[in-house]
This record gives structure tokens, C-alpha cells and sequence, in this order.
């Protein structure tokens, strides 16, 4: 058997890896906060239009589709910042793919918020 090589996951079995992973995922959360100025403005977005969406949605199915494409927007941010943290990592000299691989990344982020605008304007006005 091969060695693996050195990865700062989580180690463990069982309920003490999902622990770990847990606090890392947390740390993420956190990086992202203090990092990320945009990640910032979506979950001050996100606060404001949870509650609107929890007490608006008529069904149960309504909030979760306008609750589920807030959480998407955090999601594909968190992403976005992964990606570029990585291609940073890379080398600071320009790159087309580097430059490819930020914009695509860019690009998820933009059409995540376009794809909630669609949701809340369907579940709102298009009835």
C-alpha cells in the first residue's frame, strides 16, 4: 500500500471526522467573512430577505425555493473565493487561464444572484 501524502482535512473515522470537518467548515465561513467583501454585502442581503421570504412564501415549497436560491448566492461565493485563492497560490503573474478561471468563477457568482431575482419574481408576480 501506498502512502497518501499530507492533506490538512480532517482525520478521523466516524463521528469525530464529521466533527472536524464541521470546524473547519466553520473556519471557511469565517475566512469568508473577513476576507470577502461581497460575501459580506450577500449574507447582509441574505439576513434581510430570509425573513421576507419565511413569512411571504405561501407554501412550504415557495420558501424553500426563495430561502434555497439565498443560500445558492453563499454557495457559489464561497466557491468563487476557493478558485481564486487557488489561482493566487498559483503565481501572481497574468495568465490567460488564470484570468479565464476568475472570470468563470465571477461569471457562477453573477448568474447565481440572476437566478434568484427569477425565483423571487416567479413566486411573487408571476402567479
Amino acid at each position: 500500500m501506498s502512502e497518501q501524502p499530507e492533506t490538512n482535512k480532517p482525520h478521523g473515522t466516524g463521528y469525530s471526522r464529521v466533527i472536524k470537518a464541521f470546524y473547519c467548515s466553520i473556519a471557511g465561513i469565517r475566512t469568508a467573512w473577513k476576507h470577502e467583501a461581497a460575501f459580506r454585502q450577500e449574507v447582509m442581503l441574505c439576513i434581510l430577505l430570509f425573513p421576507i421570504a419565511v413569512i411571504f412564501g405561501k407554501s412550504g415549497i415557495e420558501r424553500a425555493l426563495l430561502v434555497s436560491c439565498l443560500f445558492l448566492i453563499l454557495i457559489v461565493e464561497i466557491i468563487n473565493t476557493a478558485v481564486e485563492a487557488a489561482i493566487d497560490r498559483i503565481g501572481a503573474e497574468r495568465n490567460p487561464l488564470s484570468k479565464l478561471a476568475k472570470d468563470l468563477g465571477s461569471s457562477a457568482v453573477f448568474l447565481s444572484i440572476v437566478h434568484c431575482i427569477i425565483v423571487w419574481l416567479f413566486v411573487f408576480f408571476f402567479k
